[in-house]
């Protein structure tokens, strides 16, 4: 390719790449092993929208969802940070094109001085691991800079400003942008040095030739989708052997798994007299004006007829209905299976003043899917740091979140399976699944011991609360939530 292009040598080269851009992508479609996520930055003027115009001109934009975020608004800063990208993440085989992507605000704050150099590039190091994540869940990452010097970008605003058809396109932000043009690229440098990795590099593109840009920009997504259908299948995991931690096929004792115990039981008369106290003290903390400036997630985890149901019932019986939304989690349907793994949870995170109840959770790839192999070991082994980055990043959001482990033996729940055969209205809770779970009891009590042991943080530890006695872990868990609640109402500031 020369260095410049008329517009004849443009058009016989555009041909060829355009056939090959839309035979990628209805293979991509077809496949359905991967998603693409086209991240489109650069300085103004550089040719980022026409870049964008470009591909879904030159494909089929029926599969291409394309989203262009700009700064964050006020009700954003009540939410994670990457929040209002979780939700635009194309499903396999289909692409995303975002103008304006996570890079953006960071890289204006830091370069307008708005942020601090170890704040920034602590999102920096944040972001890579994300997008780690997001390539191990099947997400190919298309990282483009569009480069312009700053005089071209000066004269590029001055002919948009002197004509009164494209004035309106110059806006006071490009202008901001301007005047701190050097910064800007000295922080966009950096910010590209520290996440060009393997798995998400970055391509650069010239921005000065319209032509040569738009081929360039072109054939660098064409290789990438190239690369992306060489790839193989993501594998199935095996299901774990019993044999491998027990040897004489022996329950093992757990941290997770509590006794029985005489001072962990409640008389009826004194579970309802307790249960009316926490109650009562949850909803007034529900309706503390403090906590507009909190948001409330709780996960519910435990073995199967653990309580979880009847305990999050004894929790909302205590809230209004408009603070909170239980979210009970199954297997993950066809669309959720199309998207990374925390997806379907990211959705459902609440906004501040409102609350989250998970009856079961993300700890789901660290408990059914890795004992029953439903994804490989290298998918659950990462899964520990990947949880504690999204809790912290929650936690760093205003998030209070409260986890549980309803613990019970083997004999309570053999007892309870037993009696809800017995009990016509109860009889649908119980499944061959659950007594299959029941028999692989030994590997998921294994399965929880290192759940609890990796993901039990200081934003966001565990609390195990012995299940055997419903009523004893009822008034447990509201007063543990009670506990914590106040614990982080506390450390609300004062308005001033």
């Amino acid at each position: 390719m020369t260095d410049m292009l008329n517009k004849k040598e443009w058009k016989e080269a555009s041909v060829q790449l355009r056939r090959d851009l839309l035979d990628a992508q209805f293979r991509l479609l077809r496949d359905a092993r991967s998603s693409i996520l086209i991240l489109v930055e650069g300085v103004d003027g550089a040719g980022r929208s026409e870049t964008v115009n470009l591909f879904n001109e030159w494909m089929d934009p029926r599969h291409i969802r394309t989203e262009a975020l700009g700064e964050m608004t006020e009700a954003d800063h009540h939410l994670p940070a990457m929040w209002r990208f979780w939700q635009v993440m194309p499903p396999k085989g289909q692409m995303g094109i975002l103008l304006g992507s996570w890079y953006a605000e960071p890289i204006r704050a830091c370069a307008q001085r708005q942020e601090s150099e170890a704040s920034f590039l602590h999102r920096m190091n944040h972001i890579q691991r994300f997008e780690r994540m997001l390539v191990a869940e099947g997400v190919v990452l298309v990282k483009y800079w569009f480069d312009l010097s700053k005089q071209k970008a000066v004269e590029r605003m001055q002919a948009l400003e002197a004509d009164p058809k494209t004035a309106w396109r110059v806006t006071q932000q490009e202008k901001d942008n301007l005047e701190h043009y050097e910064r800007l690229v000295e922080v966009a440098e950096r910010s590209m040095e520290v996440t060009h990795t393997d798995e998400a590099p970055w391509l650069r593109i010239d921005g000065a030739d319209p032509l040569q840009r738009s081929l360039r920009a072109a054939a660098c997504l064409r290789d990438v989708l190239h690369r992306a259908m060489a790839l193989p299948a993501r594998p199935r995991g095996k299901p774990e052997s019993l044999s491998k931690w027990l040897p004489e096929d022996r329950i093992i004792q757990s941290a997770a798994r509590s006794e029985p115990d005489a001072e962990r039981q409640l008389k009826r008369k004194d579970y309802e007299d307790l249960l009316e106290q926490w109650q009562g003290r949850l909803a007034l903390l529900s309706h503390d004006p403090r906590m507009q400036q909190r948001s409330v997630v709780m996960v519910f985890e435990g073995m199967d007829a653990a309580g979880k149901g009847s305990t999050i019932r004894r929790l909302t019986h205590a809230l209004d209905a408009r603070f909170y939304r239980v979210v009970p989690v199954a297997a993950p349907n066809e669309n959720e299976r199309a998207q990374p793994y925390l997806w379907r949870f990211w959705r459902y995170i609440p906004r501040h003043g409102k609350a989250v109840i998970f009856d079961r959770s993300w700890y789901g790839r660290v408990l059914v899917e890795r004992v029953e192999g439903y994804c490989t070991p290298d998918d659950w082994t990462r899964a520990y740091d990947e949880i504690n980055e999204y809790e912290e990043e929650l936690a760093d959001a205003g998030a209070v979140i409260v986890k549980f482990w309803l613990s019970i033996t083997p004999a309570e729940q053999l007892r309870r399976f037993k009696a809800r055969e017995a009990t016509p209205h109860k009889s649908y809770k119980i499944t061959k699944d659950d007594w299959r779970n029941r028999a692989k009891w030994p590997l998921y009590e294994r399965a929880v011991e290192q759940m609890i042991d990796r993901t039990s943080t200081r934003v966001a530890p565990w609390h195990v609360v012995a299940s055997d006695d419903k009523l004893w872990s009822r008034i447990e868990v509201l007063r543990l939530l009670c506990k914590r609640l106040e614990q982080a109402l506390d450390e609300v500031p004062a308005r001033s």
